[in-house]
Order: C-alpha cells, then structure tokens, then sequence
C-alpha cells in the first residue's frame, strides 16, 4: 500500500471556490461521464439534495458531480451553479432537448464563523465547477467547504477550534481509494492510530484540551436546544467498480473512519453524511474496500485539522500551546 494524492485517481476532477471574508465555501467533485454513488447519512441534523437520487430503488444509475458547501440550508443553492456550468459543457443526462447533469450535495453549517449572511450560492458553485474543469484546484486546510469548519462545540464557539477540508488517499496494486471530508464537528478530533486526542473542545483558559465526553457525562439532564453549528461531510472516491446499492454499503462501513476520529459524533446536532462514488473500472471486494474506506477517511479527517490555519478567531492545532 502507498499514499498517493486524492487527484491521482482517475477520472475525477476537484474544483474549489470560497469566500474568506465570509468564511465559507465550496468543494465540486466532478465526473464527468458519470459515476455510480451512494450515500449514508448517520448524523440527526443534515442539509442535503438530491439524496433520493442514490437510493438503490431510485432510476437513475449514475451522476455527475457531488458538492460539498458550508452555508447551511442555504449553502444547498451552491448545486444550482454546478448544474449551469456544466450544462453548459454539454455535461448531464440526455433528455432530447438538453443535459440535465445529476449533482447532489451536502452542507455543514458555518453561519457562525464569518458573515453569516454570505453564503456559498449559485455564482460560488459555479466558479468551484469551472475551476474543476479548468483542471482542478483543491487544496486541504482553510478552502472550499471546509473554509468556516470548526470543531469541538459542546459549549459552543466560545471554545472551539478552527478546522477544515482534508484528504488521502492509497493505491494497492490497480485499486485506489480516496477521501475528502470537511471536518465540522460537534466533538473532539483523535488520532485514531494512537487515541490521542489532537483538537477540540479548548478549556477554560483556551491553552489546551478538554474531552468533550467528559463534560457531557457530567450532567444527564436533557438539553432541548442544543447547538447544532456542526456536520461533517465526506465522499469517498474509488476506480473500484460497484453499482450503487454496493456503494451505500461501502459509504456506511466508512462512517467507522468516523467513529474512530471524531467523538462524540452522529449526534442530534451533527447532520454527518459520507457520499461514495465509483469511477473506475477495478474489480475488487466490497468488504475490502469498505473497510480500507473507513481507514482512509479516518486519515483525512486528521489530514483536515492539521492543514488548518487560524482563522476567524478561532486557533488550529498548529497554533494551541
């Protein structure tokens, strides 16, 4: 096995767009022949569209591009851009009298970080699809979906960290397996290879860390409004070959990649969502592939902090102590 760069994957490519003042943004993952996808949502609170697309009873086989934007709700009109640009490409599903190009999405919320009324629209969309045709350019840290990403909110943004989009991705033989997520959560982030807590919830005098599970289990008493700035959102990318039923599975074994790096995660207030799509023609195990998915997407979300950079008030983990 060896790493190798999330744009060495064949037929993909990765447009970014943002908006730094406002902190926030948007990352376009395009296939443009199409590509079979799937979708598994853990998290109790997500922004998405076009999710019906992927389930497996659903007709279509195949889309186009997958979005993910910060914005909230509101970042959902980001989709809206990429299905222009690329209707203009001649790029979509041939109905006669045009190209409908097939795009979902999700969206993390990060209202709170910058301008809270500027949010990734059709024009951002747009801009991070052309940049992905023009040849792609994604970079980890503060950028596209992950520009306003934070983590560590159980007591909200008073003692947050800055975080952001990250990737990774490893070639075994022909197969290869990637990942991109923008890290926003409600909890800590652990180096899964060693249960070392590396960001997250700051303590009372923001020099240094405090568990977030640790304070929840200080109080039981139900909490009716919790505060809900938080979803991480991923996709996996593979030249595997699976149809879409397949790849809902591989994209819910990921959601352990998840589990091992973020805690707690797929709370009520995360909407935590993980898209897996196929662009290649390798055939390989689905179990394997799932669970080299989850180990993969538990690097990227480390991958995400550390390419972080202080911003908006809020410190990275290159920057605490």
């Amino acid at each position: 096995m060896k790493e190798i760069s999330i744009t060495e994957i064949e037929n993909i490519k990765i447009g970014q767009a943002e908006n730094k003042d406002a902190g926030t943004g948007c990352t376009v993952i395009l296939c443009e022949k199409g590509a079979p996808a799937g979708l598994n949502v853990r998290g109790g609170g997500p922004a998405s569209r076009e999710s019906e697309l992927l389930k497996a009873e659903a007709s279509a086989q195949f889309i186009h591009a997958v979005t993910l934007a910060g914005g909230s709700a509101f970042g959902l009109d980001a989709a809206g851009g990429v299905m222009q640009c690329l209707e203009e490409n001649d790029i979509g599903f041939d109905v006669g009298v045009t190209k409908v190009p097939l795009v979902c999405q999700a969206s993390l919320f990060d209202l709170t970080v910058g301008d809270t009324f500027i949010r990734p629209d059709k024009k951002m969309g747009y801009e991070a699809c052309k940049n992905a045709l023009n040849g792609g350019n994604y970079k980890d840290g503060n950028y596209g979906a992950g520009t306003g990403a934070t983590v560590g909110k159980f007591y909200g943004m008073d003692f947050c960290m800055k975080s952001g989009i990250g990737s990774y991705a490893v070639e075994i033989g022909d197969l290869k397996v990637g990942a991109i997520v923008a890290v926003n959560a409600l909890g800590d982030i652990y180096d899964w290879k060693n249960g070392k807590q590396i960001a997250g919830l700051l303590d009372e005098s923001k020099t240094g860390l405090r568990s977030s599970t640790d304070e929840m289990y200080k109080n039981y008493d139900v909490v009716e409004n919790k505060f809900t700035g938080n979803t991480t959102i991923g996709i996996i990318i593979t030249n595997a070959k699976f149809e879409k039923s397949k790849l809902n599975k591989i994209a819910a074994m990921t959601h352990n990649g998840y589990a091992r790096a973020i805690r707690p995660v797929h709370t009520s207030a995360d909407g935590d969502s993980i898209f897996a799509m196929s662009v290649g023609e390798v055939a390989a195990d689905m179990d394997m592939v799932g669970t080299l998915a989850a180990d993969v997407m538990a690097e990227a979300i480390l991958r995400a902090v550390y390419a972080a950079e202080t911003a908006y008030g809020f410190v990275s983990v290159n920057d605490l102590g």
